[in-house]
């Protein structure tokens, strides 16, 4: 599926008007049935949608693992993600509340974590370094690999990287939703995590830090800022965040003795 459709807009520039054909981002609402009942609806980017499916799970503890996902399809048309999962919904709904999850920053967190949170986001034991020429040249690959940034102006990109190059790249208008991606390709396709880190296009807020922390990543570089409650996560979880990486500058918020003078 595209990513994107064209329209034709008015546009602006230096005194004069003209129309012109411009690319606009999709949002597409993707609603999860676990086992036939509806668990929740995502609004994303309309691509590597069963990665999203099972990193969402994933995310949301559902599953831990490849071996307990039976069957998953895909209804492209009517957007539905059919998953069969070995094991039953928790019958404790408090605990997994049906949720419209949008594009933006998602629910927001009532306390310090759900339950789901607890169960998921283990502290993060990686011995993983980096230098401070690395997080920049992260950086710029992340940039390299936004070419769909690039032509809409409306997506976030993530990519998952050891010191040799990129593991996995993905785009999504939400986030949030570049994480679970990723984690849903590593469940499908998983190899040590030990020496990764995670470069990445948006904002560190508590769920983007959570979602770090239950893929088992100890590093997070950012071209922007992290939150207060995201930085008092990511030390009690043993999470590297190195944010405002910007040319030759960033800032080193916790566990800093990941990254090498």
């Amino acid at each position: 599926m595209n990513i994107s459709s064209y329209r034709t807009i008015l546009k602006y520039a230096q005194g004069s008007i003209h129309e012109q054909e411009e690319p606009i981002v999709i949002e597409y609402p993707l609603t999860i049935v676990v086992n036939g009942e509806e668990f929740a609806t995502l609004v994303c980017t309309p691509t590597h949608l069963e990665d999203m499916a099972i990193g969402f799970l994933a995310s949301e503890g559902i599953i831990r693992f490849a071996d307990e996902l039976e069957a998953i399809s895909i209804d492209e048309r009517r957007g539905f993600a059919y998953v069969q999962t070995s094991n039953k919904l928790p019958t404790a709904k408090e605990f997994y509340a049906k949720r419209v999850i949008g594009s933006c920053c998602g629910k927001s967190r009532q306390s310090f974590y759900f339950y789901n949170d607890i169960q998921t986001a283990k502290t993060v034991r990686s011995k993983a370094t980096l230098s401070i020429d690395q997080c920049f040249h992260f950086m710029r690959l992340l940039h390299q690999e936004s070419i769909d940034f690039q032509q809409t102006g409306g997506v976030h990109n993530a990519i998952l990287c050891n010191a040799e190059g990129i593991l996995v790249a993905r785009t999504d208008i939400g986030r949030h939703n570049t994480l679970d991606k990723i984690f849903g390709h590593w469940i499908r396709h998983p190899f040590p995590l030990r020496d990764t880190f995670i470069a990445f296009s948006g904002r560190v807020s508590s769920e983007v830090l959570l979602k770090v922390a239950k893929i088992g990543v100890g590093i997070i570089l950012s071209k922007s800022a992290p939150t207060e409650l995201a930085l008092k996560m990511a030390e009690e979880l043993g999470i590297t965040i190195v944010g405002f990486i910007r040319g030759e500058q960033c800032n080193v918020y916790t566990h800093a003795d990941r990254i090498l003078l």
